[in-house]
């Protein structure tokens, strides 16, 4: 079921024109109007507005603060946007995770691709260090369930988002 929300493939993000997708945000409060957050801690695909395609992803993400709130957009994607899409945990995703880490900017509009969680943080982290080898980061990475993740990371990218509202998420 991953990739397909509303009949598109998620895989084809980036390679023609799409219809609506359905995507995600947890918080801890409604995000009607999306913005794009410099953070203090570098994420994997650098600054930007983070959503999934995984509703439970995105009520995980919301139960991390006191009061846990999902907001939902349908996403249509504008022609013209560079769209960098890692359509699998490749080499290339775990150099550019490792460049966004370290703050390195880039100048894509929207970047997908797998997440980082906490366990595979400690990878990428121990990966940077020069505590592992790329071969043994892979292997650690061999068992690890499917997560997802969009980075909408300038302007013109959060004009694909409408907000359709938004639920509470229970403990």
């Amino acid at each position: 079921m991953l990739g397909q929300c509303f009949g598109t493939d998620i895989n084809q993000l980036g390679t023609d024109k799409m219809s609506m997708m359905r995507v995600y945000h947890g918080g801890y409060c409604p995000v009607a109007n999306p913005e794009i957050r410099k953070g203090r801690f570098n994420k994997d695909f650098g600054d930007g507005f983070y959503c999934t395609v995984i509703k439970e992803q995105a009520e995980r993400w919301a139960r991390r603060n006191q009061t846990s709130v999902v907001s939902i957009y349908d996403m249509t994607i504008a022609e013209g946007l560079d769209i960098l899409n890692f359509r699998e945990m490749t080499n290339g995703w775990l150099d550019f995770v490792v460049s966004c880490r370290r703050g390195i900017p880039h100048s894509h509009d929207i970047v997908i691709g797998a997440m980082a969680n906490d366990q595979i943080y400690n990878y990428v982290n121990d990966f940077i260090a020069g505590v592992i080898s790329r071969e043994q980061f892979w292997a650690l990475m061999k068992f690890k369930y499917p997560t997802h993740q969009m980075a909408f990371c300038t302007e013109n990218s959060l004009q694909c988002l409408s907000f359709k509202g938004s639920e509470v998420v229970n403990a």
